[in-house]
């Protein structure tokens, strides 16, 4: 899960992610400028509190009923395909067989059936048990591409695991990194803060350099491949509120797509025919333009891939785990989400 990045509240002045162990101690301190001299401060109006987003959610997320949906676009009508009372599922996946819908939960990546849904399937993950709502499948349905934190701390890294399940790869051992897409050749797009700014970079399927590909201040995040490898998608806050992108593979001609004054438009995704876009919404004031929070009503809103307006599909309450990674399914007809209900 990733903390809200961008813009910050007029009361705060900073924010930074860390792994905490199970006990922790919280105070302020304060030092004098030179050591040999002594000086005394006074605290007043101090409250400690845990502020909304997706920092706070991590540790303390709110009981809600979770449900796992199909929308079909060329009618409109969505069903449930399972209820999950009382456990906080995101992000699901459709594996390009048609087969399944992977998503995951509690840090850990399951699988279940699209179209006879029982009991869900854990999808080993050896060492790495503590899974992001970033997780991609590859074109030829071999590999999962995921981001998890390690053990060791440090912010969230991308690993590579066999969809049957197995002992994970690491390939970004800097972090925070946060996987967002898989070109049909296996190169990995993801987003990830290299010196105080998040941006789009790639990385080889087996590891090594990663290539930077945007620079703009501000936030750029879920970098997306289309199905024949040409065009990367992504979001980016750099013209003011959070704005839909598309750019060359290679990181040029990078092109604004949605110019709504209204909306924070989120998480771009490409139909695997190529010719749609669905992406999350959260409406402007609701949210910081970097802030992807939880518990939100949005909306899932399409638009044609070559540009043009936009409508909205389906409104709902949701948003950080409905729809963060790609989830049409195979035939360009329909597509998985998550909505959610809080419980008393």
């Amino acid at each position: 899960m990733k903390t809200a990045t961008g813009k910050l509240p007029a009361d705060v002045t900073g924010e930074i992610e860390i792994d905490l162990p199970g006990s922790v101690y919280l105070g302020l301190f304060i030092g004098s400028h030179s050591a040999d001299d002594l000086e005394t401060a006074h605290f007043s109006n101090v409250e400690y509190k845990q502020l909304p987003g997706a920092t706070a959610a991590r540790f303390q997320m709110p009981k809600v009923t979770s449900y796992l949906e199909v929308l079909d676009i060329t009618t409109g009508t969505h069903k449930v395909v399972k209820e999950f009372t009382g456990v906080h599922i995101e992000a699901p996946n459709w594996s390009p067989d048609g087969k399944w819908l992977v998503y995951n939960s509690g840090g850990r990546l399951y699988k279940i059936s699209a179209t006879n849904p029982g009991e869900p399937e854990l999808i080993n993950t050896d060492f790495v048990q503590r899974c992001n709502n970033d997780h991609v499948i590859s074109f030829d349905g071999k590999y999962i591409a995921i981001s998890a934190g390690p053990a060791e701390g440090g912010g969230s890294r991308v690993y590579t695991v066999p969809f049957t399940g197995g002992i994970p790869r690491l390939i970004t051992p800097v972090g925070p990194s946060y996987l967002h897409g898989i070109a049909p050749d296996k190169t990995l797009a993801y987003c990830a803060e290299r010196n105080g700014n998040f941006d789009i970079y790639t990385v080889p399927f087996e590891g090594g350099v990663e290539k930077r590909l945007t620079t703009a201040d501000g936030l750029d995040d879920g970098p997306e491949y289309s199905a024949d490898g040409k065009y990367i998608w992504f979001n980016s806050v750099r013209t003011g509120l959070m704005q839909v992108w598309r750019m060359k593979a290679d990181g040029s001609e990078q092109t604004q797509m949605t110019f709504d004054e209204t909306r924070n438009s989120w998480f771009p995704h490409i139909s695997p025919d190529g010719k749609n876009v669905i992406f999350i919404t959260y409406t402007k004031g609701d949210v910081e333009p970097g802030q992807h929070l939880g518990n939100k009503n949005v909306e899932l809103r399409l638009m044609p891939a070559a540009g043009g307006e936009a409508k909205t599909l389906v409104k709902l309450f949701g948003g950080q785990g409905t729809i963060n990674v790609n989830s049409w399914a195979p035939d360009s007809k329909r597509l998985a989400y998550v909505s959610y209900k809080l419980l008393d």
